[in-house]
């Protein structure tokens, strides 16, 4: 049974940032990747609830990952790319932000 404040409470932290500034999560190894298409607020939920089962799915379809060294290098020569994250301690969820 997921706490029915859990959402609202995360909803509260989603957010968006540039690269540069996750930049220290990601050198504490705190950083996962959710696939644009995943609703990173479910992915929060799901973290936060210790739902072992979806996660696992997510991570086995390869839908949520932590960053491969191809990205890292990408985001690391555009540090303002944007994302949309989300802060489940002591993770940090962040999402691409599709260019328009």
């Amino acid at each position: 049974m997921t706490n029915p404040n859990l959402r609202a409470e995360l909803t509260e932290n989603l957010d968006e940032a540039e690269w540069e500034w996750l930049i220290p999560h990601a050198q504490r190894d705190a950083v996962i990747v959710v696939a644009v298409g995943l609703n990173i607020l479910d992915v929060g939920v799901a973290i936060a609830s210790d739902n072992v089962l979806e996660v696992q799915n997510w991570i086995d379809e390869a839908l949520i990952a932590k960053p491969s060294l191809d990205q890292l290098g990408e985001w690391n020569s555009d540090r303002t790319k944007r994302f949309n994250t989300l802060i489940v301690q002591p993770f940090v969820l962040v999402q691409e932000k599709l260019t328009a």
